[in-house]
């Protein structure tokens, strides 16, 4: 395995683990479309630059175009975007758990497609994680009578549901990505477009003056880090393993999340919460397991 992807493995398991924590201080002072839009947009002009010196600033086709809007309307605009918007109504810690199902969704659309088969450790895998999601909301069931928390949980679920399928179909094109830049300056530009006519539409309120500085350094780093580097290295992933080694970089994203959450913002973290961490991470696991898994992520661990 090259040194290249064994730092695209670090930047997407460290870095998108950091990204629910700065999407929630984000959209603290900052309403989510705003969040989403900018970050997606001054990632789009980071790149600018870059594809100038390199003279790499083309136009692509427009067979090749659909294609980055079509992963940009389904990874960006919908999963990343719908994942901001819900971070306004649920804790950073409970979307990063949530989020950690992605796997799940992953293999169901594969197998839908004919990439995986439905297996009786499946079926363990799938009552582990169910069993996970009981035990976060043992509790707290009867917060799902405030609409707001209500409505976050489905939109994040959709989001899960828009990044399972812009990953089954990256994976599936089967396209030579020789400027995998220039594809995500388009991919960036188009969705930071979309997201900020949403903001403009659909936010409630816009007092400028309110947001903070934090919200905005937060944003900035979204946009750097959480876009730029991380997508960069998760396309070149998804290009040179298998979707189900990509997707188990989410057990580190989740940790790192929830711990973040609570150090940072002070989340509550129960018992409960982390038997369900523990159910979902080991039920994920259960159902993307292939043969010579374990030795992967111990190699990637030792390197």
């Amino acid at each position: 395995m090259s040194s290249k992807t064994i730092i695209c493995i670090f930047i997407v398991a460290i870095v998108w683990g950091t990204t629910f924590l700065g999407i929630k201080i984000g959209v603290e002072t900052v309403p989510p479309w705003f969040v989403a839009g900018f970050r997606q947009f001054l990632a789009s002009l980071i790149l600018l630059p870059i594809l100038l010196y390199k003279k790499n600033l083309k136009w692509i086709g427009w067979k090749n175009f659909t294609i980055q809007i079509t992963l940009s309307s389904l990874m960006l605009v919908g999963a990343n975007g719908l994942t901001t918007v819900a971070e306004k109504d649920i804790t950073s810690s409970l979307t990063s758990l949530i989020s950690a199902l992605s796997p799940v969704f992953i293999f169901v659309a594969s197998m839908i497609i004919g990439m995986e088969k439905f297996t009786f450790r499946t079926l363990i895998g799938l009552l582990m994680g169910l069993s996970g999601v009981v035990f976060i909301f043992w509790d707290g069931i009867h917060d799902l009578t405030n609409p707001d928390y209500r409505n976050g949980l489905l939109i994040l679920i959709l989001a899960l549901m828009c990044w399972g399928i812009g990953t089954i179909y990256t994976k599936k094109l089967h396209t030579e990505n020789n400027n995998l830049f220039l594809n995500l300056f388009y991919q960036f530009a188009f969705a930071g477009i979309v997201q900020l006519i949403f903001a403009f539409q659909f936010s409630e309120k816009i007092d400028v003056e309110s947001w903070s500085a934090t919200s905005i350094a937060a944003i900035i780093y979204l946009a750097v880090f959480g876009s730029v580097s991380a997508f960069f290295a998760y396309h070149y992933l998804l290009k040179t393993l298998f979707p189900t080694q990509v997707s188990i970089l989410s057990y580190v994203n989740t940790i790192i999340s929830i711990f973040l959450s609570w150090l940072i913002l002070g989340e509550t973290i129960s018992a409960k919460f982390l038997i369900a961490t523990a159910c979902i991470i080991s039920g994920v696991f259960i159902i993307n397991y292939k043969p010579g898994m374990v030795k992967f992520i111990m190699k990637k661990s030792g390197d």
